[in-house]
C-alpha cells in the first residue's frame, strides 16, 4: 500500500492498516536504515502506572531501606 507525505510532513495511513490498531492513538516512530517504523504505544496515566510499580515493589519485597541503599550505591559509582 502507498502512503503519501503531505506538504506539512503528515502521513495518512490507509484505512486497512488503521483498522488493525483499534483504540491506538499514538505510535512511536523510528528510522531504521531506509525505513520508517511505527510501533503502537498505549498511553497510561501516571497515577495508574505508579500504582502498578508500587504493587510490583511490594510483591518483590523491596523496602524503603533497600531503595536508600541502592541510591547510595549508585551515587558512589558516578
Amino acid at each position: 500500500m502507498l502512503c503519501k507525505k503531505t506538504s506539512k510532513n503528515q502521513l495518512t495511513l490507509p484505512k486497512e492498516i488503521v483498522e488493525k490498531f483499534k483504540g491506538i492513538e499514538y505510535f512511536d516512530v523510528v528510522a531504521e536504515d531506509e525505513r520508517i517504523v511505527l510501533t503502537p504505544v498505549k498511553i497510561v496515566p501516571a497515577k495508574d502506572r505508579l500504582k502498578e510499580i508500587r504493587e510490583k515493589v511490594k510483591k518483590l519485597g523491596i523496602t524503603e531501606e533497600d531503595v536508600s541503599k541502592a541510591i547510595k550505591w549508585a551515587r558512589k559509582r558516578s
